[in-house]
Formats: C-alpha cells, sequence, structure tokens
C-alpha cells in the first residue's frame, strides 16, 4: 500500500526552517510545515546525491514494505536511513524520481 506523504521541490534559494543534513551536503524544509507537505531541498555544490534528485521535483508515499515497493523499479538511491526509525529509497519512474519511506514504530 502507499499513502502519499510529500512533495521534494529542488530550490536555490534558502527557505525559513531548513534542517541541514550533513550526510548529504543539503538543507531541506520540513514537509509538515504546510498544509500540503511540500519539503524544499537545497543542495551544495558537492552534494553526493544523483543530479535527477537534486533538479526534478519527487513524489513520496509511505509504503508498508520497502523492499516489495522497490520490487521491478530502476532504483536511483538503494535503502538507507537519514534519521532513527524510518529507511527509503528513491526509484526513476517516466524519468522522476520517486521516493518509498518505510516507517518503524
Amino acid at each position: 500500500m502507499k499513502k502519499y506523504h510529500h512533495v521534494g521541490i529542488p530550490s536555490d534559494t534558502a527557505h525559513p526552517g531548513e534542517t541541514y543534513l550533513e550526510e548529504f551536503k543539503m538543507y531541506c524544509t520540513d514537509h509538515k510545515s504546510n498544509p500540503f507537505g511540500i519539503q524544499w531541498m537545497r543542495f551544495e555544490a558537492d552534494c553526493p546525491l544523483p543530479e535527477l534528485v537534486k533538479t526534478v521535483p519527487h513524489v513520496a508515499f509511505e509504503v508498508d514494505d520497502l523492499e516489495r515497493a522497490l520490487s521491478g523499479h530502476e532504483i536511483l538511491i538503494e535503502p538507507n536511513s537519514p534519521s532513527d526509525g524510518v529507511v527509503v529509497a528513491f526509484v526513476v519512474c517516466d524519468g522522476a524520481p520517486v521516493e518509498f519511506l518505510e516507517f518503524f514504530r
């Protein structure tokens, strides 16, 4: 089952409330700070993430089983845990990045 979680939009502009993610050399806002789940993302020049994620908006879905959600898709970013209790991965769908998140509560 997939449930809408947020949309991530790359930006060159700083936004209020940004958090710095040192591992990824990027800044992002909290998608819960607005009613539509918009997450602004700003990247440092040496950010290691794929160019597709840094230049094209992505949609993110919460899934019950990350491994099953990834099955049959081109994996853009392998599963990883950017914070406690969540594992995320990105795939490519019709040339656009899509993020899946599995939460462990």
